[in-house]
């Protein structure tokens, strides 16, 4: 009997799990460290077997196949000696692609992947059909496909995702954009990067769809260099030769072969430059999909956007709050400056992953008059930016970081948490930095 071993006890893990049992093979996970007692409770309804706190090497290394959790990354010692010992090491998406004929419609880059997959996913229910939401949001694919029967899946997929997926196929693949991210995870080169994203569009044919920015100068070149075999479909802010969705005069417009579709572009939910290739992008997958242009118009213009991305959440003394928890790299912070008609109060840190900060440089210099650096080693930001802006502080807790704010702001202003870092030096997660920028705005 193939014995498979699942690394990685978070959603994805378990879902593989529970797949993998209902395909009656005899599985096990294990995790480096502590199971959430759902999971542990899940596992135990499911009497699959399991180890926390540390791995035992012998019985992983016995796997006819390893699935392994996103966060690890190939370069972990047990990995590579699971690779050298040819034990096929695969992702949670390439295992459960295995076992559905339903049509996905996969969803990368490094910013705007979260509102667009949950925007596609909000078009099709709209318009009716069955359709699952997963990969790296919401409930795992894998568990999906062991519990439900859908026609779609509407799949949000990271690079660590993508770089264990092989023999997995888009029907209609998106890549919204590539700009430098993760890049401790790909040796500080940013074609490894570009490359594990590419992998979008890995086995598509020319019945397949691959939907991307025009005028985004990285997946250009590559799409110029790979030539991919599906259907291409581009979208830009404004019209361009051979451009499939656009806007012009306060419209959008999207064309496909089958159907032109247009939209008063004031009446989008999302607003904002990054919003509207979110909206345009989405709206090819509608007519891709023969989504109705009543139903696609009423999706566009009642969305409710995304927690932690640009979220309003309070207007406190004239001043307004926003959480952009999410953006954890540089290219986020970059879109939620460009969107801001106030002066700004702007709180940055985390733990940086190799960040270059000269990308929003320009924009702080005309933006922003303090800075709040909130994690628990600020040299680095210190480095870039001071000098640069009249006032500039340093917070240990959200607490600190929000009365500090508060202080800061006048009348008029905009206090943005926009870190363009990873959260995990002072939270468990974004969710748990945005949800604490909340509380503590709340409580003002």
């Amino acid at each position: 009997m193939k014995k498979i071993i699942v690394l990685g006890g978070g959603e994805s893990g378990v879902g593989s799990a529970i797949l993998a049992q209902a395909k009656g093979f005899d599985v096990f996970l294990s995790d480096m460290g502590a199971l959430q007692d759902k999971y542990k409770a899940e596992l135990a309804r499911y009497a699959i077997p399991y180890e926390e706190k540390g791995h035992t090497e012998e019985l992983i290394l016995s796997a006819t196949e390893i699935i392994k959790s996103p966060g690890i990354p190939n370069e972990a010692p047990l990995i590579q000696k699971a690779i050298a010992k040819n034990i096929p090491v695969i992702s949670e998406i390439e295992f459960a692609g295995r076992y559905t004929d339903a049509k996905t419609i996969c969803i990368t880059g490094s910013n705007g992947k979260t509102t667009t997959t949950s925007l596609i996913y909000h078009i099709l229910k709209t318009g009716g059909l069955n359709v699952g939401l997963g990969g790296n949001i919401g409930r795992s694919f894998a568990r999906q496909v062991a519990e439900s029967t859908y026609d779609y899946y509407v799949l949000e997929l990271s690079s660590f995702q993508l770089d264990n997926m092989y023999d997995f196929k888009a029907d209609i693949a998106i890549l919204l954009n590539i700009t430098p991210d993760h890049l401790d995870r790909y040796d500080h080169d940013m074609q490894k990067y570009v490359d594990s994203k590419m992998r979008i569009i890995r086995n598509q044919t020319a019945a397949d769809a691959f939907i991307y920015w025009a005028d985004d100068p990285v997946v250009t070149k590559e799409v110029a260099k790979l030539k991919p075999a599906a259907q291409l479909f581009t979208f830009a802010e404004r019209k361009e030769q051979g451009v499939a969705a656009y806007a012009e005069n306060n419209k959008i417009y999207i064309k496909t072969p089958k159907a032109e579709f247009t939209m008063e572009q004031e009446l989008l939910a999302l607003t904002g430059t990054h919003n509207l290739h979110n909206s345009l992008a989405s709206g090819i997958v509608a007519k891709l999909v023969d989504i109705e242009d009543e139903n696609l118009r009423q999706a566009l213009s009642d969305f409710q956007g995304v927690e932690h991305r640009l979220e309003n959440v309070a207007k406190v003394r004239g001043v307004q709050y926003i959480n952009d928890s999410k953006a954890t790299n540089v290219n986020s912070c970059w879109y939620a400056l460009q969107s801001m008609t106030t002066k700004v109060v702007l709180i940055l840190g985390g733990i940086d992953k190799g960040n270059d900060y000269t990308e929003i440089e320009s924009l702080v210099k005309e933006k922003v008059h303090a800075l709040i650096f909130l994690g628990t080693d600020n040299s680095k930001l210190h480095a870039f930016f001071d000098g640069k802006v009249d006032t500039i502080a340093d917070a240990r807790s959200m607490e600190e970081a929000v009365n500090t704010a508060y202080r800061l702001a006048n009348e008029g202003d905009t206090v943005l948490l926009s870190p363009c870092c990873a959260s995990f030096d002072l939270f468990k997660s974004y969710e748990d930095r945005g949800r604490q920028f909340k509380e503590y705005v709340r409580k003002l």
